[in-house]
Protein backbone atom coordinates (compact mmCIF):
# COMPACT_ATOMS: atom_id res chain seq x y z
CA UNK A 1 0.00 0.00 0.00
CA UNK A 2 1.36 3.56 -0.92
CA UNK A 3 2.27 5.51 1.92
CA UNK A 4 0.12 8.73 1.92
CA UNK A 5 2.15 12.09 2.64
CA UNK A 6 1.38 14.34 5.70
CA UNK A 7 1.78 17.01 3.57
CA UNK A 8 -0.74 16.47 0.66
CA UNK A 9 -4.03 17.74 1.33
CA UNK A 10 -4.79 20.67 3.16
CA UNK A 11 -6.02 19.08 6.12
CA UNK A 12 -2.10 19.07 7.44
CA UNK A 13 -2.13 23.18 8.27
CA UNK A 14 -5.06 22.51 10.36
CA UNK A 15 -3.80 21.14 14.01
CA UNK A 16 -4.91 17.69 14.69
CA UNK A 17 -6.53 19.18 18.02
CA UNK A 18 -9.31 21.04 15.56
CA UNK A 19 -9.59 18.39 13.48
CA UNK A 20 -10.64 16.01 15.95
CA UNK A 21 -12.88 18.29 18.53
CA UNK A 22 -15.58 16.32 18.96
CA UNK A 23 -18.62 17.45 17.33
CA UNK A 24 -21.51 15.49 20.13
CA UNK A 25 -21.53 14.61 24.03
CA UNK A 26 -20.61 10.98 23.07
CA UNK A 27 -17.51 11.70 21.28
CA UNK A 28 -16.28 14.31 24.21
CA UNK A 29 -13.69 12.55 26.51
CA UNK A 30 -13.93 12.68 30.46
CA UNK A 31 -15.84 14.99 32.80
CA UNK A 32 -18.13 12.08 33.55
CA UNK A 33 -19.23 13.48 36.95
CA UNK A 34 -21.17 16.34 35.19
CA UNK A 35 -21.65 14.17 31.84
CA UNK A 36 -22.32 10.32 32.74
CA UNK A 37 -25.74 9.16 32.90
CA UNK A 38 -28.19 11.00 35.09
CA UNK A 39 -25.57 13.53 35.94
CA UNK A 40 -27.31 17.31 36.34
CA UNK A 41 -24.92 18.85 33.56
CA UNK A 42 -26.06 15.81 31.34
CA UNK A 43 -29.83 16.40 31.93
CA UNK A 44 -29.64 19.54 31.79
CA UNK A 45 -28.15 19.52 27.87
CA UNK A 46 -30.24 16.48 26.56
CA UNK A 47 -33.49 18.06 28.33
CA UNK A 48 -32.50 21.62 26.10
CA UNK A 49 -32.94 23.41 29.65
CA UNK A 50 -29.39 25.16 29.60
CA UNK A 51 -28.80 28.58 31.73
CA UNK A 52 -25.71 30.62 31.68
CA UNK A 53 -23.11 28.52 33.83
CA UNK A 54 -19.42 28.69 33.92
CA UNK A 55 -16.77 25.81 32.92
CA UNK A 56 -14.07 26.46 36.24
CA UNK A 57 -11.17 24.04 35.28
CA UNK A 58 -7.72 23.89 33.89
CA UNK A 59 -6.37 24.06 30.31
CA UNK A 60 -7.10 21.40 27.81
CA UNK A 61 -9.81 20.03 29.15
CA UNK A 62 -13.00 20.71 27.04
CA UNK A 63 -14.38 23.89 27.79
CA UNK A 64 -14.51 25.53 24.68
CA UNK A 65 -15.62 22.42 23.16
CA UNK A 66 -18.19 21.41 25.55
CA UNK A 67 -19.53 24.77 25.08
CA UNK A 68 -19.86 24.64 21.03
CA UNK A 69 -21.86 20.83 21.62
CA UNK A 70 -24.02 22.89 23.62
CA UNK A 71 -24.85 25.57 21.43
CA UNK A 72 -25.16 22.46 18.82
CA UNK A 73 -27.87 20.35 21.03
CA UNK A 74 -29.87 23.64 22.01
CA UNK A 75 -29.75 25.47 18.34
CA UNK A 76 -28.76 28.38 19.07
CA UNK A 77 -26.44 30.95 17.51
CA UNK A 78 -23.15 30.30 18.98
CA UNK A 79 -20.53 33.77 19.26
CA UNK A 80 -16.95 33.04 20.72
CA UNK A 81 -15.82 35.95 22.58
CA UNK A 82 -12.00 35.96 23.64
CA UNK A 83 -11.16 37.86 26.58
CA UNK A 84 -8.00 39.25 25.35
CA UNK A 85 -9.42 40.87 22.22
CA UNK A 86 -13.14 42.09 22.98
CA UNK A 87 -14.00 45.41 24.37
CA UNK A 88 -17.32 46.78 25.90
CA UNK A 89 -17.92 48.27 22.30
CA UNK A 90 -18.14 44.75 20.91
CA UNK A 91 -19.78 43.14 23.43
CA UNK A 92 -22.41 45.78 23.25
CA UNK A 93 -22.71 45.37 19.42
CA UNK A 94 -23.15 41.69 20.35
CA UNK A 95 -25.72 42.05 23.15
CA UNK A 96 -27.85 44.42 20.74
CA UNK A 97 -27.91 41.52 17.96
CA UNK A 98 -28.68 39.12 20.36
CA UNK A 99 -31.74 40.67 22.12
CA UNK A 100 -33.42 41.62 17.98
CA UNK A 101 -32.53 37.98 17.57
CA UNK A 102 -34.19 37.01 20.79
CA UNK A 103 -37.71 38.74 19.39
CA UNK A 104 -37.27 36.44 16.18
CA UNK A 105 -37.30 33.27 18.14
CA UNK A 106 -33.34 33.03 17.80
CA UNK A 107 -31.25 31.77 20.94
CA UNK A 108 -27.89 33.38 20.96
CA UNK A 109 -25.20 31.40 23.07
CA UNK A 110 -21.95 33.50 23.95
CA UNK A 111 -18.89 31.77 25.08
CA UNK A 112 -16.42 33.54 26.98
CA UNK A 113 -13.12 32.23 26.84
CA UNK A 114 -10.81 33.39 29.67
CA UNK A 115 -13.73 35.56 31.23
CA UNK A 116 -11.74 36.16 34.29
CA UNK A 117 -9.47 38.67 32.12
CA UNK A 118 -12.61 40.94 31.90
CA UNK A 119 -12.66 43.92 34.09
CA UNK A 120 -15.57 44.73 35.98
CA UNK A 121 -16.96 47.47 33.54
CA UNK A 122 -17.03 44.37 30.74
CA UNK A 123 -18.93 41.84 32.72
CA UNK A 124 -21.34 44.30 33.86
CA UNK A 125 -21.67 44.82 30.20
CA UNK A 126 -23.44 40.95 30.15
CA UNK A 127 -25.16 41.48 33.28
CA UNK A 128 -28.79 42.72 31.92
CA UNK A 129 -29.01 40.51 28.93
CA UNK A 130 -28.25 37.54 31.09
CA UNK A 131 -30.87 38.31 33.32
CA UNK A 132 -33.36 38.93 30.64
CA UNK A 133 -32.53 35.60 28.77
CA UNK A 134 -31.35 37.61 25.67
CA UNK A 135 -28.37 35.13 25.91
CA UNK A 136 -27.12 32.43 27.56
CA UNK A 137 -23.90 33.22 28.64
CA UNK A 138 -21.02 30.62 29.29
CA UNK A 139 -18.11 31.33 30.58
CA UNK A 140 -14.17 29.39 30.87
CA UNK A 141 -11.62 30.35 33.44
CA UNK A 142 -8.29 28.22 34.72
CA UNK A 143 -9.27 30.82 38.11
CA UNK A 144 -11.40 30.49 40.92
CA UNK A 145 -14.77 32.30 40.00
CA UNK A 146 -15.04 33.21 43.24
CA UNK A 147 -12.28 35.66 43.32
CA UNK A 148 -12.20 36.48 39.73
CA UNK A 149 -16.20 37.17 38.96
CA UNK A 150 -18.34 39.86 39.83
CA UNK A 151 -20.56 38.41 42.39
CA UNK A 152 -23.61 40.13 40.40
CA UNK A 153 -22.70 38.00 37.29
CA UNK A 154 -21.58 35.06 38.78
CA UNK A 155 -24.95 34.11 41.22
CA UNK A 156 -26.90 34.21 37.98
CA UNK A 157 -24.63 31.60 36.50
CA UNK A 158 -24.10 28.07 37.42
CA UNK A 159 -20.45 27.03 38.14
CA UNK A 160 -18.99 23.56 36.58
CA UNK A 161 -15.81 22.31 37.91
CA UNK A 162 -14.27 20.30 35.32
CA UNK A 163 -11.35 17.67 36.18
CA UNK A 164 -7.86 17.65 34.41
CA UNK A 165 -7.95 13.90 32.25
CA UNK A 166 -6.91 11.35 33.42
CA UNK A 167 -4.13 9.13 32.07
CA UNK A 168 -6.90 6.40 30.63
CA UNK A 169 -8.65 9.30 29.10
CA UNK A 170 -5.72 11.02 27.33
CA UNK A 171 -5.28 7.36 26.16
CA UNK A 172 -8.23 6.62 24.28
CA UNK A 173 -7.99 10.35 22.76
CA UNK A 174 -4.30 9.07 21.12
CA UNK A 175 -5.33 5.97 19.94
CA UNK A 176 -8.28 7.99 18.64
CA UNK A 177 -6.37 10.18 16.93
CA UNK A 178 -4.30 7.07 15.30
CA UNK A 179 -7.11 5.40 14.05
CA UNK A 180 -9.07 8.24 12.61
CA UNK A 181 -9.66 9.29 8.85
CA UNK A 182 -9.48 12.85 10.52
CA UNK A 183 -6.08 12.11 12.60
CA UNK A 184 -3.91 9.72 11.35
CA UNK A 185 -6.17 6.87 10.39
CA UNK A 186 -4.52 6.93 6.34
CA UNK A 187 -0.99 6.73 7.46
CA UNK A 188 0.12 3.24 8.95
CA UNK A 189 1.67 4.59 11.86
CA UNK A 190 4.06 2.65 14.27
CA UNK A 191 4.27 3.49 18.20
CA UNK A 192 4.59 1.75 20.88
CA UNK A 193 2.35 1.80 23.90
CA UNK A 194 4.61 2.81 26.09
CA UNK A 195 5.46 5.87 23.93
CA UNK A 196 1.17 6.94 24.04
CA UNK A 197 1.53 6.45 27.56
CA UNK A 198 4.84 8.85 27.44
CA UNK A 199 3.07 11.51 25.55
CA UNK A 200 -0.06 11.16 27.95
CA UNK A 201 2.04 11.06 31.36
CA UNK A 202 3.38 14.45 29.73
CA UNK A 203 0.54 16.74 28.88
CA UNK A 204 -0.49 16.06 32.52
CA UNK A 205 -4.11 16.36 31.61
CA UNK A 206 -4.22 18.67 29.15
CA UNK A 207 -6.18 16.89 25.76
CA UNK A 208 -4.77 19.71 23.79
CA UNK A 209 -0.89 19.26 24.87
CA UNK A 210 -1.29 15.39 24.17
CA UNK A 211 -2.57 15.70 20.75
CA UNK A 212 -0.15 18.56 19.97
CA UNK A 213 2.95 16.20 21.18
CA UNK A 214 1.62 13.33 18.96
CA UNK A 215 1.34 15.12 16.06
CA UNK A 216 4.79 16.90 16.25
CA UNK A 217 6.04 13.41 17.00
CA UNK A 218 4.53 11.91 13.84
CA UNK A 219 5.48 15.07 11.66
CA UNK A 220 9.13 14.06 12.78
CA UNK A 221 8.45 10.62 12.50
CA UNK A 222 10.57 7.75 10.53
CA UNK A 223 9.02 8.11 7.21
CA UNK A 224 9.24 5.10 4.75
CA UNK A 225 7.09 3.58 2.21
CA UNK A 226 5.37 1.32 3.94
CA UNK A 227 5.00 3.63 7.28
CA UNK A 228 5.90 5.68 9.62
CA UNK A 229 7.76 4.98 12.59
CA UNK A 230 7.69 6.84 15.66
CA UNK A 231 10.48 6.02 18.47
CA UNK A 232 10.78 6.45 22.05
CA UNK A 233 13.54 8.81 21.17
CA UNK A 234 11.77 11.14 18.64
CA UNK A 235 9.13 11.36 21.40
CA UNK A 236 11.87 12.38 24.15
CA UNK A 237 12.85 15.23 21.51
CA UNK A 238 9.61 16.42 20.84
CA UNK A 239 8.91 16.98 24.86
CA UNK A 240 12.16 17.65 25.73
CA UNK A 241 12.93 15.55 28.13
CA UNK A 242 14.24 11.25 28.82
CA UNK A 243 11.68 9.21 29.91
CA UNK A 244 12.11 8.69 33.57
CA UNK A 245 10.70 5.86 35.62
CA UNK A 246 7.85 7.62 37.00
CA UNK A 247 4.03 6.71 37.79
CA UNK A 248 1.95 9.35 39.29
CA UNK A 249 -0.27 6.04 41.21
CA UNK A 250 2.31 3.57 41.41
CA UNK A 251 4.78 2.73 44.02
CA UNK A 252 7.54 5.35 41.88
CA UNK A 253 5.10 7.99 42.98
CA UNK A 254 5.59 7.57 46.38
CA UNK A 255 9.56 6.58 46.24
CA UNK A 256 10.25 9.76 44.94
CA UNK A 257 7.90 12.13 47.66
CA UNK A 258 9.09 9.81 50.37
CA UNK A 259 12.56 10.53 49.37
CA UNK A 260 12.36 14.18 49.15
CA UNK A 261 10.23 14.42 52.67
CA UNK A 262 13.55 12.62 54.21
CA UNK A 263 16.01 14.51 52.72
CA UNK A 264 14.85 17.70 53.52
CA UNK A 265 14.05 15.86 57.49
CA UNK A 266 17.54 15.35 57.04
CA UNK A 267 18.62 18.91 56.37
CA UNK A 268 19.93 17.94 52.94
CA UNK A 269 19.14 20.65 50.33
CA UNK A 270 21.45 19.04 47.35
CA UNK A 271 19.47 15.92 48.03
CA UNK A 272 15.81 17.76 48.02
CA UNK A 273 16.44 19.75 45.27
CA UNK A 274 17.21 16.73 43.01
CA UNK A 275 14.37 14.77 43.90
CA UNK A 276 12.14 18.00 43.47
CA UNK A 277 13.67 18.17 39.76
CA UNK A 278 12.92 13.90 39.49
CA UNK A 279 9.64 14.57 40.07
CA UNK A 280 9.04 17.85 38.36
CA UNK A 281 10.75 16.74 35.09
CA UNK A 282 8.59 13.30 35.09
CA UNK A 283 5.59 15.86 34.95
CA UNK A 284 3.77 15.86 38.54
CA UNK A 285 1.75 18.17 39.52
CA UNK A 286 3.43 20.57 40.82
CA UNK A 287 0.67 21.59 43.53
CA UNK A 288 0.99 18.08 44.94
CA UNK A 289 4.39 18.47 45.88
CA UNK A 290 3.61 22.29 47.10
CA UNK A 291 0.86 20.83 49.49
CA UNK A 292 3.65 18.23 50.83
CA UNK A 293 5.56 21.20 51.74
CA UNK A 294 3.05 22.80 53.83
CA UNK A 295 2.66 19.79 55.21
CA UNK A 296 6.14 19.38 56.13
CA UNK A 297 6.70 22.96 57.14
CA UNK A 298 4.06 21.76 60.50
CA UNK A 299 5.25 18.18 60.73
CA UNK A 300 9.16 18.72 60.48
CA UNK A 301 9.65 22.39 61.21
CA UNK A 302 7.02 23.54 63.22
CA UNK A 303 7.66 26.18 66.14
CA UNK A 304 11.57 25.62 65.46
CA UNK A 305 10.76 28.60 63.04
CA UNK A 306 6.97 29.63 62.35
CA UNK A 307 8.09 31.57 59.27
CA UNK A 308 8.36 27.89 57.35
CA UNK A 309 4.64 27.54 57.01
CA UNK A 310 3.64 30.95 55.57
CA UNK A 311 6.60 30.38 53.00
CA UNK A 312 4.92 26.80 52.15
CA UNK A 313 1.93 28.40 51.74
CA UNK A 314 3.25 31.35 49.52
CA UNK A 315 4.83 28.68 47.34
CA UNK A 316 1.55 26.86 47.05
CA UNK A 317 0.28 30.01 45.57
CA UNK A 318 3.12 31.13 43.44
CA UNK A 319 2.62 27.59 41.64
CA UNK A 320 -1.13 28.38 41.56
CA UNK A 321 -0.50 31.58 39.97
CA UNK A 322 2.37 30.35 37.33
CA UNK A 323 2.31 26.50 36.87
CA UNK A 324 5.42 24.43 34.97
CA UNK A 325 8.17 25.20 34.12
CA UNK A 326 8.07 28.76 35.78
CA UNK A 327 7.22 27.91 39.36
CA UNK A 328 10.13 25.25 39.87
CA UNK A 329 11.76 28.12 40.90
CA UNK A 330 9.29 28.46 43.98
CA UNK A 331 9.41 24.93 44.50
CA UNK A 332 13.30 25.32 44.83
CA UNK A 333 13.35 28.20 46.95
CA UNK A 334 10.68 26.28 49.88
CA UNK A 335 12.65 23.44 49.30
CA UNK A 336 16.11 24.72 50.04
CA UNK A 337 14.63 27.21 53.55
CA UNK A 338 12.49 24.11 55.01
CA UNK A 339 16.03 22.07 54.39
CA UNK A 340 17.65 24.36 56.12
CA UNK A 341 15.53 25.43 58.77
CA UNK A 342 15.90 23.92 62.44
CA UNK A 343 13.43 20.93 62.82
CA UNK A 344 11.17 20.09 65.65
CA UNK A 345 8.32 17.23 65.10
CA UNK A 346 6.71 18.68 68.43
CA UNK A 347 3.44 19.55 67.03
CA UNK A 348 3.25 16.27 65.02
CA UNK A 349 3.97 14.25 68.55
CA UNK A 350 1.27 16.26 70.12
CA UNK A 351 -1.41 15.28 67.60
CA UNK A 352 -0.27 12.16 67.55
CA UNK A 353 -0.22 11.97 71.44
CA UNK A 354 -3.75 13.23 71.84
CA UNK A 355 -5.03 11.45 69.14
CA UNK A 356 -6.28 8.34 71.09
CA UNK A 357 -7.25 10.16 74.03
CA UNK A 358 -9.69 12.86 71.96
CA UNK A 359 -11.25 9.37 70.21
CA UNK A 360 -11.94 7.98 73.66
CA UNK A 361 -13.03 10.31 75.23
CA UNK A 362 -15.36 12.41 72.44
CA UNK A 363 -18.25 12.20 74.87
CA UNK A 364 -16.01 14.10 77.66
CA UNK A 365 -18.04 16.93 78.87
CA UNK A 366 -16.59 20.56 78.99
CA UNK A 367 -15.39 22.07 81.71
CA UNK A 368 -18.39 24.50 83.21
CA UNK A 369 -15.99 27.52 83.51
CA UNK A 370 -15.30 27.07 80.03
CA UNK A 371 -18.54 26.84 78.18
CA UNK A 372 -20.40 30.67 77.32
CA UNK A 373 -23.67 31.29 79.47
CA UNK A 374 -25.76 33.45 76.80
CA UNK A 375 -29.49 32.82 77.91
CA UNK A 376 -30.80 32.81 81.68
CA UNK A 377 -31.51 28.93 81.34
CA UNK A 378 -27.39 28.56 81.16
CA UNK A 379 -26.81 30.75 84.00
CA UNK A 380 -29.31 28.68 86.12
CA UNK A 381 -26.83 25.77 84.86
CA UNK A 382 -24.08 27.45 86.28
CA UNK A 383 -22.31 27.46 82.77
CA UNK A 384 -19.33 29.55 82.96
CA UNK A 385 -19.30 29.84 86.78
CA UNK A 386 -15.59 30.24 87.58
CA UNK A 387 -14.17 31.08 84.55
CA UNK A 388 -11.34 33.82 85.22
CA UNK A 389 -10.30 36.66 82.55
CA UNK A 390 -6.14 36.08 81.93
CA UNK A 391 -5.80 39.56 81.20
CA UNK A 392 -7.27 40.82 84.44
CA UNK A 393 -3.96 39.26 86.03
CA UNK A 394 -0.62 40.96 85.83
CA UNK A 395 1.00 37.82 84.49
CA UNK A 396 -2.15 37.09 81.94
CA UNK A 397 -1.98 33.69 83.74
CA UNK A 398 -4.69 32.17 85.96
CA UNK A 399 -5.02 28.57 87.18
CA UNK A 400 -8.14 27.79 85.65
CA UNK A 401 -8.33 24.16 84.62
CA UNK A 402 -9.24 23.87 80.97
CA UNK A 403 -8.95 20.03 80.65
CA UNK A 404 -11.72 17.78 81.89
CA UNK A 405 -11.03 16.48 85.43
CA UNK A 406 -10.14 13.04 83.79
CA UNK A 407 -7.55 14.50 81.49
CA UNK A 408 -6.29 17.02 83.78
CA UNK A 409 -2.70 16.06 84.38
CA UNK A 410 -2.16 15.04 80.97
CA UNK A 411 0.41 17.18 78.36
CA UNK A 412 0.62 16.42 75.09
CA UNK A 413 3.32 19.16 73.81
CA UNK A 414 6.71 19.26 74.82
CA UNK A 415 9.07 21.51 72.99
CA UNK A 416 12.29 20.87 71.51
CA UNK A 417 15.22 23.22 71.77
CA UNK A 418 15.74 23.98 68.14
CA UNK A 419 15.55 27.06 67.05
CA UNK A 420 12.69 29.47 67.30
CA UNK A 421 11.05 26.98 70.02
CA UNK A 422 13.89 26.48 72.71
CA UNK A 423 12.22 30.21 73.95
CA UNK A 424 8.75 28.39 73.70
CA UNK A 425 10.38 25.81 75.69
CA UNK A 426 11.17 27.96 78.58
CA UNK A 427 7.64 29.77 78.35
CA UNK A 428 6.16 27.18 78.68
CA UNK A 429 8.07 25.45 81.63
CA UNK A 430 7.77 28.59 83.53
CA UNK A 431 3.44 28.77 82.68
CA UNK A 432 3.39 25.07 84.00
CA UNK A 433 5.76 26.16 87.14
CA UNK A 434 3.38 28.88 87.99
CA UNK A 435 0.53 26.79 87.62
CA UNK A 436 2.04 23.85 89.90
CA UNK A 437 3.25 26.20 92.38
CA UNK A 438 -0.65 27.72 92.78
Amino acid sequence: MEQISLFDNERAVTPLASRLRPGSLDEFAGQEHLLGPGKLLRQLIDKDQISSMIFWGPPGVGKTTLARIIAGRTKADFIDFSAVTSGIKEIKEVMAKAEKDRHAGIRTLVFVDEIHRFNKAQQDAFLPYVEKGSIILIGATTENPSFEINAALLSRCKVFVLHALSEDDLLHLLRHALASPAGFGNLDVDISEGSLRMIAGFANGDARNALNTLEMAVLNGEITPEKTLVTKASIEQCISRKSLLYDKNGEEHYNLISALHKSMRNSDPDAAIYWLARMLEAGEDPLYVARRLVRFASEDVGMADSQALPLAVAGYQACHFLGMPECNVHLTHVVTYLSMAPKSNSLYMAYETCRKDAQERLAEPVPLQLRNAPTSLMKDLRYGDGYQYAHDSADKLTDMQCMPDSLADRTYYHPTEEGAEAPVKQRLQQIRSYRNQI
